[in-house]
């Protein structure tokens, strides 16, 4: 178990959280949520004891051992994969090394011949003999390939370095686990390899992701950060986000009286808590919903951004046709002989063995990269809108004001008519006079939402839009791309997000392409 008691963090210019009075009990996963900025990984490195509070303290229960999934993936270069995920038991680790020194020593004491005797028992007691196995066991259920064992981090590449740190954060069987954004960068499989493994997982778990999906399948409770209070709740993401939002409706519907109020939660609460047991994404982890008070229920302070995708022009039924394309970047070729079609309705989720690939894919398509080989060819009545996943070079004029710089990409230069676009994303009041450089990664992807929805096209090009948004806006775009009538073509991550947009999906492979016309849930089953 783990206790915050009246913890509190404040900066000079800042107030970040006070009063925060919280236990993390064994058996049950927490997933922390709050808007950008809000102090969501400032809390777990508090937890953790890489920072410092203000106030207050933090309790770890005597004989309970912490891992910190590690955001630094230099740190352990000069070290083989095995090792690094070994590390992860910093005692175990310590025995390991120690005796290694001793059986090499010379010559070798009585003391050290004693010495060495505790060291074996302990090791022993730790599972020493079986931690290659187990370490193996985490690597292969994360999809590492075996062949990258026994070399050193600094010769593994970056996608497959965020999985053995997170081998590392999972070994052992810590009592407690503190997981920042641990879905980030990782394949869809081993997404779900990761679910299924906390669904087992009977230890604390406390995590802070913007991943939509897991946070649904694992956690048992919400920890909300939200303007300088930390509540906690009872039941997942999805379940804190609509009864809070059942709260604010029936809050601002004055004519309500309390007694409806009531009973409109304690049905909510009731259905709910009925589909949660009978489903895969059971809050509880597999055993019974934890009961629910109606006094843990207030309504959220968030804002939600409005996303929604007007069309100038009806589409026509032929929008893409695909022929043998193949494409290189830096040199290097990315895909060959890449060849489908899209038509009228159909919104696709773009996958591949690397997010390389389908970004070329997405760039040849949009114009910016000129491909190998192969024809592209577009419905008559298509017109097209892209969204990267690097706006870098759409910002490089650093000296507009977020209203002169979306008055570029306007057909209408009238301030009101751009201020609404912003307005939608959240930019009111003299916010849309700053200037574009002062804009953090979130803010710059709301522009880039507001360019998309100006430009009123029938067929969009996606690359990764839940970049730097936080959960709201992440609602917000799902909402907007499910309602959106044209064409779409989508590179993510998010799994909500393509499993509630897209109903088909292309495969980029290292020679053609896989298409499976179906939901994107239904493909995921098949293991590709």
């Amino acid at each position: 178990m783990i206790t915050v008691s009246n913890l509190e963090l404040i900066f000079p210019d800042k107030k970040i959280f006070e009063d925060v009075n919280i236990q993390f009990t064994k058996g049950n996963c927490y997933g922390i949520i709050g808007a950008n900025g809000a102090g969501k990984s400032t809390f777990l490195n508090i937890l953790s004891g890489e920072k410092d509070s203000t106030k207050g303290y933090v309790t770890i229960e005597k004989g309970n051992r912490m891992a910190v999934l590690k955001q630094d993936h230099f740190e352990y270069d000069e070290y083989r994969v095995i090792e690094t995920v070994i590390m992860g038991h910093k005692r175990l680790f310590e025995i390991i090394q120690k005796k290694e020194e001793l059986y090499a020593k010379v010559p070798f004491t009585d003391e050290d011949g004693i010495y060495l005797a505790d060291l074996e028992g302990e090791f022993s007691e730790l599972d020493g003999w079986t931690a290659e196995v187990d370490a193996e066991k985490l690597l292969n259920g994360l999809g590492v390939s075996k062949n990258l064992y026994d070399k050193k981090m600094s010769e593994v590449l970056g996608k497959d370095k965020v999985k053995v740190l997170l081998a590392q954060a999972l070994f052992g069987n810590p009592n407690i686990l503190l997981l920042d954004e641990p879905t980030n960068h990782l394949d869809f499989h081993a997404i779900k390899w990761l679910e299924n493994f906390l669904l087992d997982y009977d230890q604390t778990v406390i995590t802070v992701s913007h991943d939509r999906h897991f946070l649904n399948k694992v956690c048992t409770h919400t920890v909300d950060i939200d303007y300088t209070k930390v509540k906690l709740y009872s039941g997942n993401y999805d379940f804190w986000r609509e009864s809070s939002e059942l709260a604010q409706q029936l809050m601002i519907e004055s004519n309500k009286k309390k007694e409806e109020k009531i009973k409109a939660l304690q049905a909510f609460i009731a259905r709910f808590s009925a589909n949660a047991s009978k489903s895969s994404q059971a809050t509880s982890r597999k055993k019974s919903l934890e009961k629910i008070n109606l006094d843990e229920i207030v309504p959220s302070s968030r804002r939600y951004p409005y996303v929604g995708f007007e069309i100038q022009r009806l589409l026509g039924k032929e929008v893409l046709e695909v022929n043998n394309l193949s494409a290189s970047y830096k040199g290097k070729k990315v895909f060959k002989n890449v060849s489908f079609n899209i038509t009228r309705g159909e919104k696709v989720a773009i996958t591949a063995l690397n997010d390389l690939a389908r970004t070329v894919l997405l760039k040849v398509l949009a114009g910016d990269i000129k491909p190998d080989s192969g024809t592209i060819k577009w419905g008559q009545t298509v017109s097209t809108a892209v969204l990267p996943a690097d706006n870098t070079q759409y910002f490089k004029n650093n000296n507009l004001n977020l209203v002169d710089w979306l008055r570029q990409y306007s057909k209408d230069p009238a301030e009101s008519y751009i201020r609404g676009f912003l307005g939608r994303m959240l930019f009111s009041g003299d916010e849309p006079l700053k200037q574009v450089k002062v804009l953090s990664g979130g803010e710059k992807m709301r522009c880039m939402l507001s360019k998309l929805m100006m430009a009123q096209a029938n067929t969009l090009l996606i690359d990764q839009p839940t970049n730097h948004l936080d959960l709201e806006a992440i609602q917000s775009v799902t909402q907007g791309l499910t309602n959106f009538k044209g064409s779409l073509l989508i590179a993510s991550h998010d799994h909500t997000l393509l499993s509630s947009v897209t109903n088909k999906v292309i495969k980029l492979l290292d020679d053609g392409v896989f298409v499976y016309n179906g939901l994107f849930d239904d493909y995921l089953e098949l293991n590709l």
